[in-house]
C-alpha cells in the first residue's frame, strides 16, 4: 500500500511542477456535485455540450426555496429562482438568446450556428416558476452495438455494459429526485434518490454486497443467460445531505468520485465505456462523504465507505477511505486526485470468500482537464489499483489504466471526440480506440454514433480474457444510441 501511495504522490508532484510556471491560478474552482457528473472543474465553452443540465448540474446551483413568491429573497440571500432570465421568448428566433435569425429558416450548416430550442423538463411542466424545493426528472436511452464490448465473451454475461449485441436495447430508463442542501444561509438539508430500469441495471446494482441485500441478487433482475433479457432495476443513489457555509456532508448510498466516465448516460461523450472505467473503478459506495469548499482554488473531499459497490450493507470487513481534492492548476488546466484506501470488501478478497480482516488496498484516479482552445478540450486520466490479495483467489488485483480524450466542439449541435486507452491487468495489456460524434437535434435529444477498435498484441493476454488468440480478440465494432432527457 505504501508503494502505491508514494507513486500517487509522486505523479501529483510531477504534474504540479509541469504547470506551475504557466498561467496564474484562478481565484476559485467549480463547486462539487454528487450527481455523478464531472465534479472537477471543466471550462464550459470548450467542452462538448453533451451533459444535460437537469440531473448533472442541478447540484451546482442552490435549489429553489419553497416560498409564496418565486422572486422573494430568503434570509438576506439573493433570490433562489430568477424570474428575469433575459430569454423568455422563442430561444431559436430571438437574437437575445444567442441564435441568429437565419436559424429560424432551418438553414444552419454543420459548422455554423444551430438552435437547440428550450429543453422541456418534468419539473418545468409541473412547477414552471421553480418554487418547489424538490427537483426531479429522468431520461430514456436506447442503444445498438454490433458486437459485445471486449472482456465480455457471451451475451448477458455482465462483464461489460454493452453485452447484448446486435439488437436494440433499452439500456437506461432513469428517474431521479432531489432537494439540494444550500448552506449559504445557514443549516439546510437535502436528499437524492435515483432509480433505473434497463440492461445497464445489473451492472449498476450494489454487486459488492452479499447476495440478497439491497438491489443485488434480491429479486430486482429479469432474465439471465444467453436467451434471457438481462433487464432489471437498480437504485444507485439514496442519501441525505446537510450543508452549512462551505461544508456539505452526504450520508447513505451514493456514486463514487473515482474516475472520469460515469454510469449516467447523458454525462458521457461516448456510448461505450473505457475498460478502465468498468474494471478498475467502483461505481457506488455506502457511507459518509464531506466536501469543503472554503479554500481558495481548492475543494477537498473526505469520508468513510463500506468498501466498493455496496448498498446499505458490508461485504466481510469492507471499510475504506474515500477522498481527495480538485483544483485549477492554471486558467486552462483543472486537476483532480481521488483515492480509496483500506478494505474494498468483495473486490479485495474475491466474491464468496470469507472475511479475512483489514486490508491494505489502494487505488487512485488522476484527471487532468485541459482547455486547449475555445473549441478543443483534452482530458488525461490515469487509474491505479493495488489489492492486498489476502486469500490468493483474487484474479484482477493490480491494474493501471491511461485514458486520453480529445473533444472538438463544432457548435451547440455537433461535437467530435476520440478516446485512446491502454489498460493493464496483472501483467496483460489491452488497448482500445474509439471515435465518435455527438449530435443534438434538440435540447432534449442527443445521438451518439461511434466506431471502436479493441486490440492486444499478446495471445496470452487474449487467452486471459477467454479468447483463443489475439486475432480473435482484436475487433472493430459500431454502436449508436439515442438519449431523451426530461
Amino acid at each position: 500500500m505504501k508503494i502505491y501511495l508514494v507513486a500517487g504522490l509522486a505523479l501529483i508532484a510531477m504534474a504540479s511542477a509541469a504547470v506551475a510556471d504557466q498561467v496564474a491560478q484562478p481565484s476559485s474552482i467549480d463547486a462539487t456535485t454528487f450527481q455523478y457528473n464531472s465534479y472537477y472543474s471543466q471550462p464550459a465553452d470548450t467542452l462538448p455540450t453533451v451533459t444535460h443540465a437537469d440531473p448533472a448540474s442541478s447540484a451546482a446551483e442552490p435549489a429553489p426555496l419553497a416560498a409564496a413568491s418565486c422572486c422573494e429573497p430568503s434570509c438576506g440571500c439573493e433570490p433562489s429562482c430568477g424570474c428575469d432570465d433575459g430569454c423568455c421568448g422563442d430561444s431559436c428566433c430571438g437574437d437575445a438568446c444567442g441564435c441568429g435569425s437565419t436559424c429560424c429558416g432551418g438553414g444552419c450548416s454543420l459548422l455554423g450556428d444551430c438552435c437547440l430550442g428550450d429543453a422541456w423538463t418534468l419539473k418545468g411542466e409541473v412547477d414552471p416558476c421553480g418554487c418547489c424545493a424538490i427537483d426531479f426528472g429522468g431520461w430514456t436511452q436506447f442503444g445498438y452495438h454490433s458486437d459485445n464490448a471486449r472482456l465480455s465473451q457471451n451475451r448477458n454475461d455482465n462483464l461489460a455494459f454493452n453485452d447484448r449485441e446486435d439488437r436494440l436495447n433499452l439500456q437506461q430508463q432513469w428517474f431521479w429526485a432531489e432537494k439540494v442542501a444550500d448552506g449559504s444561509c445557514g443549516f439546510d438539508w437535502g436528499f437524492r434518490a435515483d432509480l433505473m430500469y434497463g440492461t445497464d441495471a445489473q451492472k449498476t446494482q450494489a454487486f459488492g454486497n452479499p447476495a440478497g441485500s439491497w438491489d443485488f441478487a434480491n429479486g430486482w433482475d429479469y432474465g439471465n443467460g444467453a436467451a434471457g433479457f438481462n433487464y432489471g432495476w437498480a437504485m444507485p443513489q439514496l442519501y441525505l445531505e446537510i450543508a452549512k457555509g462551505d461544508w456539505s456532508v452526504i450520508a447513505g448510498h451514493f456514486y463514487t468520485l473515482v474516475g472520469y466516465e460515469v454510469v449516467t448516460a447523458p454525462d458521457n461523450f461516448f456510448y461505450s465505456h473505457a475498460l478502465t472505467m468498468f474494471n478498475s473503478e467502483p461505481f457506488t459506495h455506502t457511507g459518509v462523504l464531506a466536501t469543503y469548499s472554503g479554500m481558495d482554488n481548492v475543494e477537498l473531499y473526505g469520508g468513510w465507505t463500506a468498501g466498493w459497490d455496496t448498498g446499505f450493507d458490508q461485504y466481510g470487513d469492507g471499510s475504506s477511505f474515500l477522498g481527495g481534492f480538485s483544483t485549477n492548476l492554471t486558467d486552462d488546466v483543472a486537476f483532480t486526485y481521488i483515492t480509496t484506501m483500506g478494505d474494498f470488501g468483495a473486490r479485495s478478497r474475491g466474491f464468496g470468500a470469507p472475511a479475512l480482516g483489514a486490508g491494505g488496498d489502494y487505488s487512485h484516479s488522476l484527471v487532468f482537464d485541459v482547455a486547449v482552445s475555445d473549441n478543443v478540450n483534452y482530458v488525461f486520466q490515469s487509474d491505479l489499483v493495488g489489492i492486498d490479495d489476502r486469500n490468493g483467489t483474487v484474479t484482477a488485483n493490480d491494474q493501471v489504466g491511461i485514458n486520453q480524450y480529445l473533444f472538438y466542439t463544432m457548435n451547440d449541435c455537433w461535437a467530435a471526440g476520440t478516446r485512446l486507452e491502454w489498460w493493464k491487468s496483472d501483467g496483460f495489456s489491452y488497448q482500445e480506440l474509439t471515435m465518435g460524434l455527438n449530435y443534438k437535434p434538440h435540447a432534449n435529444v442527443i445521438v451518439r454514433p461511434e466506431l471502436r477498435y479493441d486490440w492486444t498484441a499478446s495471445d496470452a493476454a487474449a487467452a486471459n480474457m477467454g479468447f483463443a488468440d489475439a486475432s480473435t480478440y482484436n475487433n472493430w465494432s459500431f454502436g449508436c444510441d439515442v438519449i431523451l432527457t426530461y
